[in-house]
């Protein structure tokens, strides 16, 4: 076996590893979020959804050059797919920018919620430790669509991580607008990698 073929099938075993957790992810996150009344948590399933529906375009395009698909195949997946996770990644940065603007206006705090938070903390462990891998299969096969579906999966470790935050800021000092401020921080940079990848721009090789 290839190298390369050696790293397009670690590359499928991350993406179906990445989607099967992103699933049970959004599941829990908003049976929780339904429970606890909690607009972060559910909004937290609905990144589960964006991510998974990234992962899923970018499993076909290993999926193309898993079968021997032909050089042109595999580049015309790699481009399709690209530009579909730039747009997931407008579609986040939308949520994420609306959610947090309505819990600023509405001065809503993270609900409490046991599920929610061992959630959001075995995410913040497990996320990066995922995205690290899909960027190492990238820059090994030169693929800029899993190098932006693994930005995208680091996006979703930072949400782990704001909902951390403002469940913690909140209980200890009452500072509900943590968690919707540190979001916002995000949406510039969730910007620039949705244009880069509808422009088809960042390619691993560059890197």
């Amino acid at each position: 076996m290839s190298a390369r073929r050696r790293w397009i099938r670690r590359g499928l075993w991350l993406l179906w590893a990445t989607m099967a957790y992103n699933a049970i992810e959004a599941i829990v996150a908003l049976w929780a979020g339904a429970r606890a009344d909690s607009i972060a948590l559910v909004g937290f399933g609905f990144d589960s959804v964006i991510e998974l529906a990234a992962a899923a375009v970018v499993t076909w395009r290993f999926s193309v050059e898993a079968r021997g698909g032909s050089a042109i195949e595999v580049e015309q997946a790699e481009h399709r797919v690209h530009r579909f996770v730039g747009v997931t990644f407008f579609v986040l940065a939308t949520y994420v920018l609306l959610q947090s603007a309505w819990d600023l206006w509405a001065r809503e705090a993270p609900s409490e919620s046991m599920a929610g938070l061992v959630l959001a903390a075995v995410s913040l462990v497990v996320m990066p430790l995922v995205a690290v891998w899909k960027l190492r299969v990238a820059a090994a096969i030169e693929s800029a669509a899993l190098r932006a579906e693994a930005k995208e999966t680091i996006a979703c470790s930072y949400l782990s991580f704001c909902l951390l935050l403002g469940l913690a800021a909140n209980a200890l000092v009452g500072w509900w607008w943590a968690d919707p401020a540190a979001a916002l921080l995000m949406v510039p940079w969730l910007i620039r990698e949705g244009k880069e990848g509808w422009e088809g721009e960042g390619c691993c090789a560059h890197d």
